[in-house]
């Protein structure tokens, strides 16, 4: 911003001024190559312009002036050339450095006026800390050595403005706010708040800077207008700016996580329309920023469904409460439909992780469930379970279909386990025995497990075997769906087999034929994978490399 002053009074020696704005807590300031002065070598102390402009730029300058206030009944309002004691010339001072003929900033600051010049009051632009610094009597006096004993001062000042489309009319709104205190009138939707904020800091209009931030905390935003506030904010003081920060920022690092673990959970478990809320909740899952922070929020939800699922058997597979008949029916019908419901969340769980490729916890932890395999096979082979959730079965084997044929394409790469001990555990064995210099205990331990080693593939196929093998044999598919998933699931344990080594695949393979039909024709899976062992059992050894 650039602005001169001097008095208009009689021909004293005249100075050289520019009025520095003063600095205001997020400080608001730019720099320009027009200063406005008062030239001692004129009669009638009018300003000159003496502006560098960088050569080859072309824009055509023209001057307006804004028409006096000529209502009598108007007094001391805004541009009344009768009781102005303040002239300020409003005009363009900074312009592209280059030529530009398609330039949208040039055509439109060449179509709106471009220099202008208003009557003003000294005591009325006081409300702007810039103007009260600017027309003090420390910058009078500078500015004014020769014409003390004039006491019917006209000051002149110019005030630089960018060269953005609508910038001196954004700058005459500002001004005309100084004469009033409605601000609701000029400021009544977020494009206008957002013209006249960044004017209302330039000259330290606090009032006009209240309002604008009071109307922005009020209203929605669309992006491109967030965007904007949000380049706005650092100019403003702490306290203005907190509720707008507010709206678009969280101290939390994991807010957004807590946020997508909550809206799984209520699209799961609270909404009425749990096909829609889910469907929703899916396309956030695929459009969310960060696929890690993604994955520990299915993670989180996964291991608690399925420790609920997993208690609700246990629970009514083996029993542990006394009472009535009538008690322990409904108690066992609660742990069933509990197990149901949240076995139906497991599978939308799991699809959403396969989805996104970040199944591979989920698939560890299928693979390493031999407790709860048992329980299912001893509520299955209780016929209550059939008039209460006929469906279970089903949802169990379709989330053992979804990880296994994961594992099967290679969507997801399961890695090798530890039966017995976890790597950290055995990590921690290995140093203290190190450390205590026993070497060959330390040998053997590695060696013992790598021995125990089991990999994720024949875990999954070894928990989940027997109970595709007990409801193939004892459970009948309530629908046609239903047995497709057991066909499914067979091929797809075949092809995890045949992945295994020879010896791990012999031992699986024995326990398939349960797979085979009447008709040997109608298995050509199983048959596919016997062929398969027999012939690579069948290889001569290969030498030692």
């Amino acid at each position: 911003m650039t602005a001169g002053g001097g008095s208009g009074g009689g021909g004293g020696a005249g100075g050289v001024t520019s009025g520095k704005k003063r600095q205001r807590s997020g400080s608001y300031s730019r720099l320009s190559s027009t200063v406005g002065i008062i030239d001692s070598s004129r009669p009638d102390n009018t300003l000159t312009e003496r502006t560098q402009k960088t050569s080859g730029i072309r824009r055509t300058a023209s001057q307006a002036f804004i028409a006096p206030s000529s209502s009598a009944a108007v007094s001391r309002g805004f541009n009344d050339s009768a009781t102005a004691d303040v002239v300020l010339r409003l005009f363009v001072d900074q312009l592209p450095l280059f030529d530009t003929d398609d330039s949208e900033s040039i055509s439109a600051v060449d179509s709106d006026q471009s220099d202008v010049q208003i009557y003003l009051h000294s005591d009325v632009l006081c409300r702007s800390k810039y103007f009260a610094t600017l027309l003090s009597d420390r910058w009078q006096k500078e500015s004014n050595d020769g014409d003390s004993g004039n006491s019917l001062r006209m000051f002149r000042l110019n005030l630089g403005v960018p060269a953005t489309p609508g910038s001196i009319d954004h700058h005459l709104a500002v001004l005309q706010l100084l004469y009033t205190n409605d601000f609701s009138t000029t400021i009544h939707n977020v494009s206008v708040a957002l013209c006249l904020l960044p004017v209302a800091l330039e000259l330290i209009f606090e009032d006009c800077i209240k309002a604008c931030v009071r109307f922005l905390e009020a209203v929605p935003w669309t992006e491109d207008e967030e965007r904007k506030i949000l380049s706005i904010v650092p100019l403003l003081g702490k306290e203005e700016s907190q509720e707008l920060l507010a709206r678009v920022s969280i101290d939390k690092i994991d807010t957004s996580e807590q946020m997508l673990h909550g809206l799984i959970l209520s699209a799961l478990h609270n909404h009425p329309n749990t096909a829609f809320a889910k469907a929703f909740v899916a396309k956030l899952l695929r459009d969310f920023s960060s696929k890690e922070a993604a994955k520990r929020v299915l993670d989180r939800a996964f291991q608690s469904s399925l420790k609920i699922v997993k208690e609700s058997l246990e629970e009514y597979s083996s029993p542990d409460f006394r009472g009535d008949h009538n008690e322990i029916e409904a108690i066992q019908r609660l742990n069933l439909h509990t197990a149901m419901t949240n076995g139906r969340h497991l599978v939308w769980l799991v699809e959403r992780m396969i989805e996104l490729r970040v199944a591979d916890t989920a698939v560890q932890e299928w693979s390493n469930q031999a407790a709860f395999t048992a329980d299912l096979l001893r509520a299955l082979r209780d016929d209550a379970w059939r008039n209460i959730v006929p469906g279970l079965p089903a949802v169990v084997l379709r989330c053992t279909c979804k990880l296994s044929n994961a594992v099967a394409t290679g969507t997801i790469l399961a890695t090798r386990q530890y039966s017995t001990m976890s790597h950290g555990s055995l990590s921690k064995w290995v140093l203290a025995f190190t450390c205590s210099g026993l070497y060959l205990v330390c040998v053997s331990l590695v060696l013992f497990f790598d021995k125990r080693a089991t990999s994720v593939r024949k875990k999954i196929v070894k928990d989940w075997l027997p109970v595709l093998i007990l409801c193939k044999d004892y459970v009948t598919p309530m629908m046609p769906s239903h047995k497709t998933i057991y066909v499914e699931l067979e091929d797809t344990f075949l092809s995890i087999i045949s992945t295994l080594p020879l010896s791990d695949a012999q031992e699986l393979l024995q326990q398939c034929l349960s797979f085979s039909t009447r008709n040997v024709e109608d298995c050509p899976h199983l048959i596919s994978a016997f062929t398969t062992w027999f012939r690579r059992a069948n290889r001569f050894p290969l030498p030692d490399m």
